[in-house]
């Protein structure tokens, strides 16, 4: 079995709620925070398969249509990948915010989903996330946790960004 990353998506590896952008709606509203794809890269030479989890209430709403979603995601990757960075895959929930979905974060049904698909130690993975509800998901299915953000958080370990927290993300995962 295989250790992983999991990244959560909006305020990890994107902006949300910027001076930018508030939503991502379409692919030319996604921009990535500096220094995301360079830890990317970073942790996919590291030889971790990365995986992305994002809840995208959006969808369920009808604000978004999954075919747009899957444009925003296939630039993502793209402008990850043109920085030496590989997403194994995206897995997202496109539920409603109170839908009692078990993938919604904080729910761990898209690690668990991913994990049983891509024969991954879950034990041995990291979930790293900008809200409580995605430390509370990687904890359900038994990762490791990093917080990005500057609040109080129950996380395993805490950093500013994403780019900050790789060599938290490394030591955790050896």
């Amino acid at each position: 079995m295989k250790k992983a990353i999991f990244l959560d998506r909006d305020g990890v590896l994107n902006e949300v709620l910027s001076e930018r952008v508030k939503f991502v709606n379409r692919p030319e509203e996604l921009y990535l925070l500096k220094g995301a794809a360079e830890a990317v890269a970073e942790l996919s030479k590291a030889g971790y398969e990365i995986f992305v989890v994002t809840n995208q209430g959006g969808v369920g709403l009808g604000f978004l249509k999954e075919k747009r979603l899957h444009e925003i995601h296939d630039h993502m990757v793209k402008m990850i990948r043109e920085h030496g960075g590989h997403i194994k895959e995206v897995a997202y929930c496109p539920h409603k915010p109170k839908a009692g979905c078990e993938c919604r974060k904080p729910n761990a049904g898209m690690l668990l989903d991913l994990a049983e698909r891509h024969d991954i130690d879950l034990t041995g993975s990291v979930m790293v996330g900008d809200h409580e509800r995605d430390i509370e998901a990687g904890k359900k299915a038994g990762c490791k946790t990093v917080f990005i953000g500057t609040e109080e958080t129950s996380a395993d370990q805490k950093a500013p960004s994403l780019q900050a927290a790789v060599p938290l993300i490394l030591e955790l995962l050896e």
